[in-house]
């Protein structure tokens, strides 16, 4: 799932791929899609992408330094927002768990409900009510 900064939108969401994928391989199925400019925050899973910033590491039998943890603190400071937004989507039981109708249906399901979010959080803008027109 790409979201906009701050949660703002759910701008992509990849659904309906059968059998477990990593989000590492998924992102690199679907780079070429986004300018090469375009950047990218994610979590630890991401890390040795070029284009996604990531989280500083652990060092293996060792402690990140106080001005490590200060820049992670920050950078998970703004993705929290992404975070909240999977958990809304993640509300929906269908997400959550095993998915038991028919498979070919999964993708409109998931993307329906990124819908129902997007119109919950108002960034799904729907055209104004007009009134009937009459024929007589």
């Amino acid at each position: 799932m790409i979201v906009l900064p701050d949660g703002q939108d759910i701008v992509d969401v990849v659904a309906g791929e059968p059998g477990p994928k990593s989000d590492i391989t998924l992102f690199r199925e679907n780079r070429d899609r986004f300018d090469p400019k375009q950047k990218f925050k994610g979590d630890l899973a991401y890390i040795g992408e070029d284009l996604i910033e990531t989280p500083i590491k652990k060092p293996k039998n060792r402690e990140l330094t106080i001005e490590q943890k200060s820049s992670n603190k920050k950078f998970s400071a703004k993705r929290i927002f992404v975070e909240h937004r999977i958990r809304s989507v993640k509300i929906f039981r269908v997400v959550q768990e095993r998915f038991r109708l028919n498979s070919k249906k999964y993708e409109q399901v998931i993307l329906t409900i990124c819908g129902l979010v997007r119109l919950r959080i108002k960034a799904l803008i729907l055209p104004e009510k007009r009134p009937p027109i009459s024929l007589f």
